[in-house]
């Protein structure tokens, strides 16, 4: 099939996935693993998929300059030039608007996802098709889109989105973003029928997302567009280096989706799992007949169920009377943690910096 040349993905890969500790760690984390057993790291399959609408040379990955060769290495199908490194942590806006910037520099007409490097999609016929259907649509429209997850669940873990039902279009205006509710206002949220997760997959031109930044963003748009003789030079790190970390620590949603009128969601016909915690990844594989889940280990369990199992060598584990656990060995660690408490291993990962030293977390 013949690609469309005016087709681009930025793919984020520069987070650190604390919650996902022992495994994820500052310096190889998450996105670099195979978190699944699949044989591909979530990276490698993100790109995988992006793939069969995007033509290779036009993906871009957004990391921390620390994480460059890693992804050389994971992403040998992609050029140097292909890796957008930030030279310090600002969040999604200041890097999303570089990004935009340099790529619309090279094509004025190229329209864009913004995609999570670390998200699981098993259907990618469908992704592929909605993927297709929000290209069109923000070729032809001055318009910010989201995909969206229809909730199967009262989530309080994720944002929501609330689109307008005034239309029987596929792709729907949005009314407003709203914030990680509580239980009780997640259940009303999906008995109301029209609010969806959001996944942080965002689609648009360069020239619509460039204009959003340069009215809501001035500040941010004027410290950028000064580098837009030097993008895609050897000028360009320099510049970088010198300006990026002016930049204001702001998320895309708050600079540009939450402040924007022209705001679009097409809801996803894809299964999602944004494998943000072990808990996440639990529910992914787990196994009905054993109720465990289990990657590269042997488990022999008994009267045990809902635990996360998980070593780095395919150890044998032998359980009894264990109910609702993590258990993961990575090297030196063993991790063994109530799965209810998995919110606060972003803490815990800091009181063994803290105790232990920094290099294993």
């Amino acid at each position: 099939m013949k690609m469309n040349k005016n087709y681009y993905a930025i793919v984020m890969a520069g987070g650190v996935g604390s919650r996902f500790w022992p495994v994820s760690k500052t310096e190889f984390p998450k996105q670099f693993h195979d978190m699944l057993g699949t044989g591909q790291t979530l990276l490698q399959k993100t790109v995988s998929r992006l793939q069969n609408t995007v033509p290779v040379e036009n993906i871009r990955i957004l990391t921390n300059s620390s994480y460059t060769q890693l992804v050389l290495d994971q992403l040998p199908q992609c050029s140097e030039n292909q890796v957008i490194a930030e030279p310090a942590m600002r969040n999604t806006a200041p890097c999303i608007l570089m990004a935009s910037l340099k790529i619309h520099k090279e094509n004025p007409d190229a329209v864009m996802i913004v995609a999570p490097s670390d998200h699981w999609i098993e259907d990618e016929d469908a992704f592929s098709s909605d993927l297709q259907t929000t290209f069109e649509f923000a070729q032809s429209n001055d318009a910010l889109m989201t995909l969206g997850i229809v909730p199967t669940f009262p989530n309080t873990g994720y944002g929501y989105i609330e689109y307008s039902t005034g239309t029987k279009n596929l792709v729907k205006p949005v009314n407003q973003f709203r914030e990680k509710p509580d239980y009780e206002t997640a259940k009303d949220f999906i008995s109301e029928g029209n609010f969806l997760w959001n996944a942080g997959i965002f689609i648009w031109s360069t020239k619509a997302v460039l204009r959003a930044f340069q009215s809501l963003q001035p500040t941010m748009y004027a410290l950028f567009s000064k580098g837009i003789s030097a993008y895609n030079t050897d000028a360009e790190a320099a510049f970088v280096r010198e300006h990026y970390q002016q930049a204001e620590n702001i998320s895309v949603d708050y600079a540009l989706m939450e402040h924007s009128k022209n705001v679009f969601v097409l809801v996803a016909n894809f299964d999602w799992n944004d494998l943000g915690t072990w808990g996440s990844l639990y529910s992914k594989i787990s196994e009905n007949d054993t109720q465990n889940a289990v990657v590269n280990a042997r488990l022999l369990a008994q009267d045990s169920k809902g635990n996360m199992i998980k070593t780095d060598t395919n150890k044998i584990v032998v359980i009894d009377s264990l109910n609702d656990y993590i258990v993961v060995e990575d090297n030196e660690i063993l991790l063994i943690f109530p799965k209810d408490k998995e919110q606060d291993i972003k803490q815990l990962r800091q009181r063994v910096k803290n105790t232990f030293g920094e290099k294993y977390t």
